[in-house]
């Protein structure tokens, strides 16, 4: 297994939308991925999708508006946010990319597993991710954070927050 599984921590109501036959694309190699975006419109691209990586490693994509549960099929993950593309010289490419799925609330350290799946469909990405996302959980109040500016303080009850990622910490 490549890095952590981010097990699903977000409303119950939406991992009730998980059916055995509406997952993400998966991306299995850059003949997938070919097909994928040829079959999408213009107004398509121009967005961004949601993704995941799934426990085999393999990138799965689905329209932004679509859950990152869903998109998993309800599993756990090793990776999960947003992504869009461009075209560059004839390739497509990764425009922006971010672990920012508050339903797996992914750590920056995912990046690894999300490069490797990005490099087993043929698709060019940045060194990192564009936008990352620091997730916390308080250990107060057990409410979940974005950290933004460093500010490892929970907004809702002022306590300090752990500089480790601890969203789904029991488990591990």
């Amino acid at each position: 297994m490549r890095g952590w599984s981010y097990d699903y921590v977000g409303p119950a109501e939406l991992r009730s939308l998980v059916r055995p036959d509406a997952s993400g694309q998966s991306m299995r190699s850059p003949a997938d991925f070919d097909e994928w975006v040829l079959a999408r419109t213009a107004e398509e691209l121009a967005e961004p999708f949601t993704f995941v990586v799934d426990q085999a490693g393999v990138l799965r994509l689905a329209p932004r508006r679509g859950e990152h549960v869903v998109c998993a099929g309800g599993e756990a993950v090793l990776g999960a946010g947003e992504i869009s593309f461009r075209e560059e010289s004839g390739r497509w490419a990764v425009d922006e990319i971010s672990n920012q799925s508050t339903g797996y609330c992914p750590d920056v350290s995912s990046w690894a597993a999300v490069a490797e799946a990005m490099d087993q469909a043929g698709i060019v990405h940045p060194s990192g991710f564009t936008h990352e996302v620091v997730f916390r959980r308080c250990p107060t109040c057990r409410q979940l954070n974005i950290v933004r500016e460093e500010d490892f303080v929970c907004v809702f009850c002022d306590e300090a927050l752990p500089r480790e990622w601890n969203v789904d910490q029991p488990g591990r």
